[in-house]
């Protein structure tokens, strides 16, 4: 059945083209036309069943070959006009019946039928299948967008997302191709009328000079069949013209357009109690037949006292007899995959802390952590996972654990009923004395009712939700490298791609591999650089990769090509740098010992000028962070990532910059100078 299926299309195609030069009896071409009014008709009904335009994309292609059908046929019957003075049964009868056997009232409901499809139905739909395809190619950056963030925030998975990109694209398609299908039905109407008056010329020419008919009896044999022949033609055009209205002037709905019309004009009774009304007061004007207007005003009230107005639904809220879905049995293998799911970031909180989720309760944690995560994206560039928050029984009261990718990142409490208050001068307040949990300061737990009092302490006060909000914000920022994974590389190419498509066609992979992209992007967030401007980092790695694949070098040019935005954050308000600088021998002495290794470049230091540099750079920090400043440490490039990694994993609160990196319109301060013996201030 399938392969006779494929072949019956192409065959058909074939057969209609032959019809153009093969002459076909009258009994064949009486069974062709029916074939053609009735799957017209067909067309027509489908089109009127479906509930979204995509439901029926075969329909510009059927348009196509249903035009052709309609053309091979007129040539089939003009050839059987002129040369028999017969075309079957179906044209002879729309010839003598339907039109009463008159010319004039047969060229009269021609020309209406004509001008209904052409003027009306035909540029209507053209018009509407040409902004439709304008519109919607207008759309597709947006709509690929919105899939891709529905993606990154976890509401949709990688299927579905597939589905709904296929979904996008095959709709731009459709409504491109219905803006050439309506060409086509246009083109059929001028055709139509076009061959109908080379019909009845060339009919009344060859009765009355080659078969020597008199005038009268050539109108008569001729002319009455050709018209009949034209109406043949134009209702199945008439229905494919109305088909084609339909589809392009169709929206999305749930359900057909027979129970979209019934439930949408009668969704209020008030609207046709009020049209049964004004059709009985019509009768009171003098002239006017009293029983058609009684009869239509009778059957609306009628109808009116059987509606009832539609009530507003919540069509997400489950109905009261829906059973609830089975839930998979603890055993089932599903159940026990899904409990060996590794989460990339999750958040347990106590049983007391569920009314900060809970938002029946009033609870906006979630919302705050939705809020973070747009946050984060547009500080680090990072679209960090969804984070999966659940309760624990197990818990002590109060607690909440972050975890990341399964093991726990930090813990923390937020007592119920209070606030945390920042500031040293807490002694005359009731509460628990703590720490705050990113920045380590001097905090208590005060009583929520206090919350004022403790402000005009000079406190800073934060409620529970925020103190959470911030810790877990604080762990994203220090493991975004972590977070980064190769399915969130993949995206972000993805994105640079749809923009700038050159970029991402040069970079890879025929230089660098997904991968290395990601162990790339991966330095760059472990330094606390944002990868936002993803074109140029791109474009910077497109460079080096020519010349060396080695990370750390990728990383230097990606730093260069970045160049002040890395800087830029750590400018002061009045447009100071505070920066940390290196004696000149000191810093050479450094240079020459970076040794390459597998893990990237080192400083190959013994201990005690690794405590020199490190107690000289402690002190200034510490001289800098009781003047409330935040300075980096500025040294050359060719030390500067070797240099990095040192001083993060010993004092990870200084930031490593190059002398490149240096904002040139930032006033540059030095706060002292670390040599190869002591700190110079």
């Amino acid at each position: 059945m399938g392969k006779l299926t494929k072949a019956a299309v192409p065959i058909g195609v074939v057969s209609i083209v032959l019809m153009l030069v093969v002459p076909l009896p009258a009994t064949v071409l009486d069974l062709l036309i029916a074939v053609n009014i009735v799957g017209s008709l067909l067309i027509l009904l489908v089109s009127m069943q479906i509930k979204r335009p995509l439901d029926f994309a075969i329909f510009p292609s059927l348009v196509l070959i249903a035009t052709l059908m309609r053309l091979a046929l007129n040539v089939s019957s003009t050839r059987l006009v002129l040369t028999d003075g017969y075309a079957g049964k179906v044209i002879e009868a729309f010839g003598h019946f339907v039109i009463g056997g008159s010319l004039i009232v047969g060229l009269v409901i021609f020309v209406i039928l004509t001008i209904i499809q052409f003027v009306v139905i035909t540029n209507g739909a053209g018009r509407v299948a040409e902004v439709g395809a304008r519109f919607t190619l207008d759309a597709m950056p947006g709509k690929q967008m919105a899939i891709d963030a529905d993606l990154n925030a976890g509401l949709i998975n990688e299927k579905q997302a597939r589905k709904r990109r296929s979904e996008v694209t095959a709709e731009a398609d459709f409504y491109g191709s219905m803006d050439g299908a309506s060409k086509f039905v246009k083109g059929d109407a001028i055709a139509a009328i076009i061959v109908t008056l080379i019909n009845l010329i060339g009919g009344f020419a060859v009765g009355v000079m080659q078969k020597g008919m008199a005038p009268g009896e050539a109108v008569s044999t001729y002319s009455l069949l050709t018209v009949g022949d034209g109406l043949v033609s134009q209702i199945p055009a008439l229905l494919i013209s109305t088909a084609t209205g339909l589809i392009v002037t169709r929206s999305a709905s749930q359900g057909d357009m027979g129970s979209d019309l019934i439930k949408q004009l009668g969704r209020n009774k008030q609207p046709v109690r009020v049209a049964g009304i004004a059709a009985i007061a019509l009768c009171l004007i003098p002239g006017l037949p009293k029983l058609p207007f009684l009869l239509v005003g009778g059957l609306f009230l009628f109808l009116a006292t059987k509606l009832t107005d539609e009530v507003e639904t919540d069509d997400e809220a489950p109905e009261p007899g829906d059973a609830a879905p089975a839930e998979a049995q603890p055993d089932s293998p599903e159940a026990i995959v899904d409990r060996m799911r590794v989460d990339p970031l999750e958040l347990e909180v106590a049983f007391d802390l569920v009314e900060l989720v809970d938002t029946a309760r009033g609870g906006d944690l979630l919302d705050r952590v939705k809020a973070l995560r747009r946050k984060v994206a547009m500080e680090t560039g990072l679209v960090i996972p969804l984070v999966r928050t659940r309760d624990n029984l197990d818990l002590p009261a109060s607690q909440y654990v972050i975890w990341l990718n399964g093991v726990p990142a930090a813990k923390g409490i937020s007592p119920a009923g209070t606030v945390l208050a920042i500031g040293d001068h807490l002694d005359g307040l009731p509460g628990k004395a703590t720490r705050e949990p990113v920045f380590g300061l001097a905090a208590k737990w005060v009583p929520a009712e206090l919350q004022r009092q403790a402000e005009m302490a000079g406190a800073t006060v934060v409620d529970r939700s925020s103190v959470i909000t911030t810790h877990l914000a604080e762990v994203v920022r220090q493991n975004a490298a972590a977070l980064l994974g190769r399915e969130d590389v993949k995206v972000l190419v993805e994105m640079v791609r749809r923009s700038h498509p050159a970029v991402v066609e040069e970079l890879t992979p025929t230089l660098l591999s997904l991968g290395e992209v990601q162990r790339v992007l991966q330095a760059l967030l472990d330094e606390g650089v944002s990868i936002r401007d993803l074109v140029r980092i791109f474009e910077a790695l497109s460079l080096r990769a020519k010349v060396s694949t080695d990370v750390d070098g990728l990383v230097e040019a990606v730093r260069a090509a970045l160049g002040a935005a890395i800087s830029h954050p750590y400018v002061s308000e009045d447009e100071r740098l505070h920066v940390i600088t290196l004696e000149p021998s000191f810093e050479q002495r450094l240079l020459e010992s970076v040794r390459q290794t597998e893990g990237g470049q080192v400083l190959a230091l013994d201990g005690h000028t690794v405590d020199v540099l490190v107690r000289g750079c402690t002190e200034i920090l510490d001289e800098a962070e009781r003047m409330n400043l935040s300075p980096v440490l500025v040294c050359s490039p060719q030390v500067r990532a070797a240099l990095s990694r040192l001083v993060r994993q010993v004092l990870p609160r200084l930031t490593v910059i190059s002398y490149s990196e240096v904002s040139r319109t930032a006033q540059i301060e030095s706060l002292g100078v670390v040599s190869g013996a002591h700190a110079i201030r």
